[in-house]
């Protein structure tokens, strides 16, 4: 079973914005649709775990429970931080593996420790205006803290494999969207959320990841979003993308970041939205790097033979 995507797809986005997954209608897809909507309801608490492989690659995508509050606080100790988010799943992963074992995975634990735990003139300036803003709220005092409050993160992924990892470096290739628009077979699919606190109600921090799966290609998006209601909306996104046979991945990370008040012309429905407010935000940071793939030793040795 699987879906396709498509540029004719009743859903207009997907015509622009192939971060987007909309396929089409067929019995399968709106299963799929709802499995995944009810999984974003339901914030993980059910526990599920799905296994797909993909070439010499084995995709897993592991929901469990928001963690324990005794387990919370002794990460909070261990990180240096006055608190953590609300709802923090300490055990969901989205993990991409090779055969030899190498490969990249996202989860909670290591997204938090890119969290800044000192005072940062920015972040700080930002909670006053935000206190400011909140003035007659009964938590409005509790923002300006020792430590990024926001939880912002700039986590691109934790490398993994215990004697071969691949090697980042940086450079000027950037993902072909445009390629990722094409009509092709849906393989698999999901999504994963890592944490999420909602800012005593005014406003959200949350990180989610997402991948598909195609017959020559995967592509997965990690977004950190952050809105504080009548501050500033920003957005950290991670995009992931290999083509079968090929001997890299490519990673890239942007960051976009606006205060509410840059946003007047823009409708304040499409604030909640990351996918439809990320185009109005203004671009501050973007990275491109290669993840090299490590020679395996055969290969090693026919390459000396070469030579």
């Amino acid at each position: 079973m699987r879906c396709v995507f498509t540029k004719t797809d009743s859903a207009l986005e997907m015509k622009t914005n192939p971060d987007l997954h909309s396929p089409t209608p067929d019995s399968f897809c709106v299963s799929l649709m709802l499995a995944s909507l009810s999984t974003m309801m339901s914030h993980g608490f059910k526990s599920s775990k799905q296994d797909f492989t993909f070439g010499p690659w084995r995709v897993t995508a592991a929901r469990n429970h928001i963690m324990k509050s005794k387990d919370i606080e002794r990460l909070a100790e261990e990180m240096n931080l006055p608190s953590l988010p609300e709802m923090l799943f300490g055990d969901n992963v989205l993990r991409i593996q090779h055969t030899d074992g190498y490969g990249i995975e996202f989860n909670a634990i290591d997204a938090l420790r890119r969290v800044n735990n000192m005072e940062d003139a920015v972040k700080v300036a930002c909670a006053q205006e935000w206190q400011e803003s909140r003035a007659d709220s009964e938590h409005s005092k509790e923002v300006v803290r020792p430590y990024d409050w926001t939880y912002t993160t700039d986590y691109r992924g934790t490398l993994i494999g215990e004697s071969l990892q691949m090697k980042a470096t940086k450079t000027a290739e950037r993902i072909d969207m445009e390629k990722l628009k094409a009509r092709e077979q849906i393989m698999f699919f999901d999504e994963v959320l890592l944490f999420e606190d909602e800012l005593h109600d005014h406003g959200v921090s949350m990180i989610s990841v997402k991948i598909r799966v195609m017959p020559t290609s995967f592509f997965l998006l990690l977004r950190f979003f952050l809105r504080v209601d009548g501050v500033l909306i920003r957005i950290n996104d991670t995009r992931l993308y290999h083509e079968a046979g090929k001997d890299f991945m490519l990673r890239e990370f942007s960051t976009r970041e606006s205060k509410v008040a840059e946003l007047k012309d823009v409708p304040a429905a499409l604030y909640t939205d990351p996918n439809e407010i990320a185009q109005h935000l203004t671009l501050k940071l973007t990275e491109s790097e290669r993840l090299e793939l490590p020679l395996m030793q055969h290969e090693t040795a026919v390459n000396d033979v070469l030579q």
